[in-house]
């Protein structure tokens, strides 16, 4: 079974006259954060790869999901037009549908009955089979499942149960949870478990695998489709999930994969302080000139981005099949020394150093032939001629 990770990235941007860009709210613990900002909300889908040592998110696949509805709209396409959640399950299962059965990994944002019923859609129509392991908020419900009765009674048969506040089982159950040792975030932890199969979403009564985990103080609530996944299985899985926030990081910070500022004049100013009930600027663009312009700058942001997923997942290739020569890369200092696995920052500093070297060193490898093809040779030399 191949591991998906996918996730949501929020890009601050202050441009006026970027398409995209619109007002964003993040909850995060780092005061510094602002809890609105003006910005891009990707949405990326990754593979989880590497080795025990060290665990890589290698990026496929990242757009922009929110705020570009009207923009594509224009062509009379459904392209999307559904929300961010909806987005994230159809581009994992396309992924799924390449590599074949797949589990994705996903935050407590993508835990909605819009997103489960696309899910069990695109499960029905295809062979191939895509699960999901996400987390639950504190104030999640669920339901038993309906009791059996033997007789016959008018009405239509309950589809549920009585309603079950999962954060008090930690407390009304306690007495019923397992101690295990699970590895997480390359260490051992002891974590104690309750595992409960339960109905979940208004209307909809999916039967769904509920982990309750208690860490010290820290308590979560795990949740996954596949009903034959064992707890602890649930637990480590999970734990893999922030790879893809450190790619996030490796890409904004090693790379500046977030760097750019693609801006159109055709783009109208973006209203810092738009009401509910005032129309978006997009809707007042008319001119088909405009909205090409507007489609192309949406395109080279894009294209901006996907250049920077290839650029680091090389970065992790080469740290997954190289780091054997390790030795060899300890060219700088490290104040932390890499483990087995050196990370992207260590790869890209070396390949800075010594990648025209090895170019001339290979000049039968196809890219040093493009490279050369490409180069322009003076039959003089110009330093000559400064004098």
């Amino acid at each position: 079974m191949v591991v998906l990770i996918g996730d949501g990235m929020k890009q601050a941007k202050e441009a006026r006259r970027m398409p995209g860009v619109k007002k964003l709210h993040q909850e995060s613990e780092n005061s510094s954060k602002a809890e609105y900002i003006f910005g891009h909300l990707f949405g990326a889908i990754g593979i989880l790869m590497g080795t025990p040592e060290k665990w890589f998110c290698l990026p496929l696949f990242m757009n922009l999901q929110d705020g570009v509805k009207t923009i594509f709209g224009w062509s009379d396409s459904s392209e999307r037009q559904e929300s961010h959640v909806v987005q994230m399950i159809e581009q994992g299962f396309v992924a799924a549908k390449t590599f074949g059965k797949a589990l994705l990994l996903l935050d407590r944002y993508f835990l909605s009955v819009p997103a489960m019923k696309r899910l069990n859609e695109l499960n029905a129509s295809e062979t191939t089979q895509m699960h999901i392991v996400t987390k639950a908020k504190s104030n999640a419900v669920a339901y038993e499942p309906p009791p059996a009765t033997k007789e016959k009674r008018r009405g239509r048969p309950r589809k549920k149960g009585e309603v079950v506040k999962l954060k008090s089982l930690f407390q009304s159950r306690a007495d019923d949870f397992q101690k295990a040792q699970v590895t997480l975030y390359g260490k051992d932890e002891t974590v104690q478990y309750l595992c409960l199969n339960l109905l979940w979403g208004q209307g909809q009564y999916q039967e769904l695998r509920f982990v309750l985990v208690r860490m010290g103080d820290r308590l979560s609530i795990l949740v996954s489709t596949d009903l034959t996944l064992e707890a602890t299985d649930i637990i480590r899985l999970y734990g893999h999930r922030f790879q893809i926030e450190c790619t996030f990081r490796e890409m904004k910070q090693v790379i500046g994969g977030f760097g750019y500022q693609f801006w159109s004049k055709s783009m109208p100013k973006l209203k810092r302080y738009l009401k509910k009930e005032d129309s978006h600027p997009l809707d007042h663009v008319t001119s088909e000139k405009d909205k090409e312009n507007i489609r192309l700058t949406v395109k080279a942001i894009e294209g901006y981005v996907m250049c920077s997923c290839i650029a680091i997942g090389l970065l992790q290739l080469i740290a997954v099949c190289y780091s054997s020569r390790v030795p060899k890369l300890f060219f700088r200092y490290l104040r932390t020394p890499s483990k087995a696995i050196v990370s992207e920052a260590t790869v890209m500093v070396y390949l800075r150093k010594s990648i025209f070297r090895m170019f001339a060193r290979n000049p039968h490898l196809s890219i040093t032939k493009i490279i050369q093809a490409k180069q322009e040779f003076n039959d003089y030399d110009e330093d000559s001629l400064a004098s």
